[in-house]
């Protein structure tokens, strides 16, 4: 179900400016206060996880593109992660709103590796988020 909204153009360009130049670690987006789009609500260059993290409200939904690095088998990796957060706590309309606009803003993203759905901070902390990225690298 397809809630109407549309993806900015500022969400592309932040995008392209974590994915080709790393200008920026993540990026959280967000619906406008009309409701009618999807921003990008705030980018940064941190490298803590914690950071990040602490970005994600505890009773707000929100959606995240996260330049996740990793290393396995003694190889330093990267994977663009897709974080769909939907806390519990967060309100039902708004819940119900960011899933039937989520498939907008993901279909706009081209080249992300990992998606991940988090209700609570224990399936977006950084082991969870690094057991997926593993299993998805060859």
């Amino acid at each position: 179900m397809a809630s109407g909204v549309s993806v900015s153009d500022r969400c592309l360009e932040e995008y392209h400016a974590l994915k080709q130049s790393r200008k920026h670690k993540y990026i959280i987006f967000a619906l406008s206060s009309d409701l009618s789009s999807i921003v990008p609500l705030k980018s940064s260059a941190s490298t803590s996880y914690e950071d990040f993290l602490e970005d994600l409200p505890e009773k707000e939904c929100r959606w995240a593109v996260y330049d996740f690095e990793f290393e396995k088998d003694g190889a330093k990796r990267n994977k663009i992660c897709f974080i769909s957060w939907s806390p519990d706590d967060a309100k039902i309309k708004q819940k119900m709103l960011f899933a039937s606009s989520r498939d907008a803003l993901r279909r706009s993203l081209v080249g992300i590796a990992i998606e991940i759905q988090g209700t609570e901070y224990s399936e977006v902390e950084y082991d969870a988020i690094l057991d997926k990225a593993s299993r998805s690298t060859r």
